[in-house]
């Protein structure tokens, strides 16, 4: 009966447009809450009580389906642009498309699309004369499926859900059973399931509420996996189970007790042992055992504060990417395969200030490695002889890195390319001749790359320091401050953002639009420095960055000054929420996805999946001083009596990293506040996640949404 009574007072609030007027937005009921920190500050939320941990409040439900129903209503006029941006978008893709093959264990193993259908197939083929990736992809380009052998179709184990997630899939060292981890939900919880190879069985064995992380033993029956605190979402446990036993008897293997660690499981490049590796924001300890008799977990090296490594093994030794002894862009050492200490570790690949070192790949004759200088990436081959080389690229602002090598015994070597106007590219290179090949680049209909042009600029921030964007736009643009700008960034983490290629993007620079994207402090674009200024104490130099960039740009002739959007997800939600509160007047239309808008009471409640975690990113509110400079930016704190751009917020019911109640309490504080007028659409997912809806097309939609809602802002005429 009470919640009958609250959701009747709560949809007393929600108006009910009559079918000749104007939509009006919902005006959700205040229920005021004191949040209080463990030292005695307190706040008061208004909107707290939106948070239902179990999304069955009544009263919650109906304010998210009335801001759906008005989102609708908003958005009706502009139903014919949104499905003409999402034909457009659509048409860019190639139905009927696979992945590049990659040989292991002698199969080759890819992904490919059936036209029409939202979801991959995973499948392999066994090797032998002839077999190899380019044969493959032309015979699934011709249709010829015969020989192929499905591991998993994932447009069938969907079928009449609304999500489906196949997180990872993993053949056991023999090739006959497959293991992989769904999630049905949307909420990154899975569940691993067994099949049988050769007859197709599936096994009765089920682990539930693991992470998607699964690794054979050498005896093809015991799989270890991650376990996860059913609460909080944390990866806790590693477990293993042994086909056919129970699985409520499942031995634990390790378990990690302190919160602000993740943790995840693999095996080692030669195959030799099964590793557990867990890691903080500033800290990492990594566990390894005979993967032909996984009893013992031997460290490598205790955890220490300050000191991150990974590490792998091969040719009989360790390889270890670390940033111990003052090398903060990272190093390569070595140490012996029984090695317990960095007492044993000796310089390999030194430290250089100017190159941040990011990944490497290790190979019987050569090792590859991943890294930055200058704002952009690069591919280095070192040779067993000492002498070295780098990979080239073609454009002023490219996204280049290693792609699949699954087997080491090989003098070829994968890697990826891209840019704003070049399609994902894969590559072979020969690292004896020097000799190069196109394995595939992504198809693009109707696309051609002569018509669009990249470029990088530097734009100084108002403390000085250069900030790189990478921007493209339509051939013919003239830079006299007319056009409209869409700005993206992130920001957070030490998540580079990278100028890659975007298919819908087209969309966008057809109607004239420039499309920029900024690699602001937070990131990792510039080095590990670049990550370390934008967080903790220094956060406010990432939101100062992006707007910086905008003043830039706008200053350039890039876009007229009421003509720019900006778009963040997620930390770059964040992103957009502390933008809107401190520079309004610079942005006409704002896109935040996913939004993490409510960073201090989120930082103060360790039960939110992902908040220990969070303390050496955000900084821990328990401390005052932490308290004090986060709730200077939180965009939910700091919503105040101003004009506010027109915005699209989108989140969604079961999203495990930003609660859905964090978008959804700012919006309702926006309304309250907003003197502008202009529009504020929330759109929630009521059946996805972080990532939002499952499916290759459903995501589509969304975006095709929200591009129409910000080309209206902006003013951008509808026809290409």
């Amino acid at each position: 009966m009470k919640s009958s009574l609250l959701l009747l007072a709560t949809l007393m609030t929600l108006p009910t447009p009559h079918a000749d007027a104007a939509p009006t937005p919902p005006d959700v009921e205040r229920r005021p809450h004191v949040v209080e920190a463990p030292f005695g500050a307190k706040r008061t939320d208004d909107y707290y009580w939106l948070r239902d941990d179990d999304r069955k409040d009544e009263a919650m439900v109906a304010y998210l389906q009335a801001e759906n129903a008005y989102a609708d209503a908003q958005m009706a006029r502009l139903k014919p642009l949104q499905d003409r941006l999402y034909e457009e978008i659509v048409g860019r893709i190639k139905q009927d498309d696979s992945s590049v093959p990659f040989r292991d264990h002698g199969w080759w193993y890819y992904s490919r699309y059936e036209a029409g259908k939202d979801y991959p197939v995973y499948a392999r083929r066994k090797d032998g004369p002839g077999v190899d990736a380019i044969a493959i992809q032309a015979a699934n380009e011709a249709g010829d499926f015969a020989a192929e052998q499905v591991l998993l179709d994932v447009n069938v184990l969907a079928a009449g859900k609304d999500y489906f997630s196949v997180g990872e899939y993993e053949v056991s060292p023999d090739n006959t059973l497959l293991a992989w981890a769904e999630d049905d939900v949307g909420r990154r919880q899975y569940t691993i399931r067994f099949r049988n190879l050769a007859t197709g069985e599936v096994y009765p064995d089920t682990i539930p509420g693991v992470s998607p992380n699964v690794v054979w033993a050498d005896d093809n029956r015991t799989l270890f996996y991650v376990e996860n605190d059913p609460e909080t979402l944390l990866t806790v446990r590693v477990k293993k189970h042994v086909l056919g036993t129970p699985v409520g008897q499942d031995v634990l293997v390790y378990e990690e007790e302190d919160d602000s660690f993740y943790m995840g499981i693999g095996r080692t490049r030669d195959e030799k042992f099964i590793t557990i590796g867990v890691e903080s924001t500033v800290s990492s300890e990594l566990r390894y055992a005979p993967a032909s008799d996984p009893r013992e977990f031997t460290v490598l090296a205790p955890r220490q504060r300050d000191v991150e490594y990974d590490a792998d093994h091969h040719g009989g030794r360790w390889v270890i990417r670390t940033n111990a002894d003052g090398a903060t862009n990272f190093k390569l050492v070595t140490a012996p395969s029984d090695a317990t200490s960095r007492r044993q570790w000796q310089d390999w690949l030194p430290h250089d200030p100017e190159v941040f070192l990011e990944e490497y790949e290790l190979f019987d004759g050569f090792t590859a490695v991943g890294e930055r200088s200058g704002g952009l990436e690069r591919v280095r081959v070192l040779r067993a002889d000492g002498s070295q080389q780098y990979v080239s690229a073609d454009e002023p602002a490219y996204s280049m890195g290693l792609s699949v090598n699954a087997e080491p015994a090989t003098q070829w070597l994968r890697y990826g390319y891209t840019s704003l106007t070049t399609p994902a590219t894969t590559y072979e290179l020969n690292v004896l001749t020097g000799e190069r090949r196109q394995l595939k680049q992504q198809p693009v209909p109707g696309y051609d790359p002569s018509q669009y042009v990249t470029e990088r600029v530097w734009v100084e921030a108002r403390d000085g320091v250069r900030i790189p964007v990478s921007l493209v736009y339509r051939k013919g643009f003239t830079k006299d401050g007319t056009a409209a700008l869409f700005q993206y960034a992130y920001g957070s983490y030490g998540i580079s953002m990278d100028p890659g290629f975007n298919g819908p993007v087209v969309s966008l620079l057809d109607r004239g639009v420039v499309y920029a994207i900024a690699h602001i402090r937070g990131g990792q674009e510039m080095g590990r420095k670049w990550y370390e200024d934008g967080k903790l104490l220094k956060k406010q130099n990432t939101f100062n960055d992006f707007v910086d960039v905008t003043r830039a740009l706008v200053a350039q002739g890039y876009a007229a000054p009421g003509r720019v959007a900006a778009m963040g997800g997620s930390a770059g939600g964040l992103l957009m929420g502390a933008v809107a509160n401190q520079a309004p007047q610079d942005y006409k239309v704002m896109v935040a996805q996913v939004p993490f808008v409510d960073v201090v009471t989120t930082m103060l409640d360790p039960s939110i999946p992902l908040t220990t975690n969070e303390y050496d990113e955000w900084g821990n509110p328990e401390q005052q001083e932490y308290y004090e400079y986060m709730l200077k930016y939180s965009p939910y704190d700091n919503v105040a009596a101003q004009a506010y751009p027109a915005m699209f917020v989108g989140t969604g019911l079961w999203d495990s990293q930003v609660q859905y109640w964090e978008p959804a309490k700012w919006v309702a504080k926006l309304r309250d506040l907003d003197t502008g007028g202009a529009p504020i659409l929330f759109r929630t997912n009521m059946d996805a996640g972080h990532g939002g809806k499952s499916g290759r097309f459903r995501r589509f939609r969304e975006q095709a949404e929200y591009y129409a809602f910000v080309l209206d802002q902006l003013g951008v005429a509808d026809a290409p």
